[in-house]
């Protein structure tokens, strides 16, 4: 766990060492800003729209922890609701939906209306499929509070709710009008959640760059200016990903990467009470894992690599336990992923580091051997 220790201390003192807002990153449908310019750019976009109302939707957890710093920080006359959901992704429902639908209606809100989504991925992935079909769709934007929803969630203009415990099986891609990116927010969270976002900069460095996951695993050796840098990079990467394919036809698959038996693992955990619940980044790390073993066996995906992938991921999130019965469930939960296409699930693996390949199909029996390497001790694995 050293490195995310070291992790959260290098954070603890960038908290203290803001940016004067330099990072930014734009494209011409959807900007990324950063800090005070980000703040900035959104009182002028405000100024020039003249919104009948303004939304802002926050959960349980920023309600406390981001709310009260946000709206100190906004220049505006318009008038502001604010609406709050339950957190957590149990939540990220239709019900939710429903119920945010008829307060935006009760509150007079019109198709001026802008919703403001203050929060993790939940809330800006709940926020912008509720912003596009209400009234036929109204403006949003996305100020996310956690390091995933910072590099990857609130990017890329993906929307939607689960069905039950099946992730994001309903939704829309559509981009908000911008995307805030205030890390001040990243000193109110639990080092479970920071973990949760560096799953998905390590997968932004596995599908990409090499030298930009070597240097993620380097933690140690970074400064502040560093760290700046890699989730200004780790943004960069999705933005650039998203550019070329926005609605997921070929290479934005990629960024499924882990994600296929990932996510078969975090809705298996989240239906079953006798199981301790996963963040994304927790069950996205193990399918990681994962994923790297079936790339040797199916792409030829160096071992070393296998191996070293193996060891920082297990040193920052440990190993989740699972029964055969489990892989079992998690197996036959795939079938429901909303990546598969004409009955056949499909996978994102790699056969070079940056190299990804994608729309492969594993048989049932690579899975279950997969589970076996990811469950077996490090010195069973060191020896292979």
């Amino acid at each position: 766990m050293e490195i995310v220790r070291i992790f959260l201390l290098i954070f603890e003192a960038f908290n203290v060492h803001l940016s004067k807002g330099s990072m930014t990153k734009t494209s011409t449908e959807s900007p990324v800003l950063f800090n005070q310019k980000g703040y900035d750019h959104f009182h002028e976009f405000l100024r020039q729209e003249n919104f009948t109302k303004i939304f802002v939707l926050v959960d349980s957890n920023t309600h406390v922890h981001c709310l009260s710093s946000f709206l100190q920080k906004l220049e505006t006359n318009v008038e502001i609701e604010v609406l709050e959901i339950e957190a957590g992704e149990e939540h990220k429902t239709i019900e939710t939906c429903n119920s945010l639908w008829e307060a935006l209606s009760e509150l007079g809100g019109d198709r001026r209306s802008l919703l403001v989504n203050l929060g993790g991925g939940v809330v800006t992935d709940l926020g912008g499929f509720v912003a596009a079909a209400f009234k036929r769709g109204i403006a949003c934007v996305h100020f996310p509070t956690t390091l995933l929803s910072m590099v990857d969630a609130a990017l890329g203009g993906k929307n939607g709710v689960n069905l039950g415990a099946l992730k994001n099986q309903v939704g829309i891609i559509k981009k908000p009008e911008m995307v805030v990116v205030d890390i001040s927010f990243l000193a109110s969270l639990p080092p479970s959640e920071m973990r949760s976002g560096l799953a998905e900069m390590l997968k932004h460095g596995l599908i990409a760059d090499e030298d930009y996951w070597n240097r993620l695993k380097s933690l140690k050796d970074l400064d502040l200016t560093d760290l700046e840098d890699l989730i200004s990079e780790s943004i960069e990467i999705k933005e650039n990903v998203v550019a070329q394919d926005p609605y997921e036809k070929g290479l934005r698959k990629s960024l499924n990467f882990g994600h296929t038996l990932g996510h078969g693992i975090e809705s298996y955990f989240l239906e079953n009470p006798e199981k301790q619940k996963l963040l994304h980044g927790e069950a996205v790390a193990a399918g990681m894992v994962l994923a790297a073993y079936l790339s040797t066996e199916l792409e030829g995906f160096p071992k070393e690599k296998r191996d070293d992938i193996n060891r920082i991921i297990t040193s920052i999130y440990g190993k989740t336990d699972f029964t055969e019965e489990d892989q079992k469930k998690i197996i036959d939960l795939l079938k429901f992923d909303k990546k598969n296409e004409g009955g056949k699930i499909n996978f994102v693996l790699l056969r070079q580091i940056g190299e990804p390949v994608i729309d492969r199909e594993v048989p049932n029996t690579f899975l279950l051997e997969a589970f076996r390497y990811y469950l077996a001790p490090q010195e069973d694995v060191d020896a292979d």
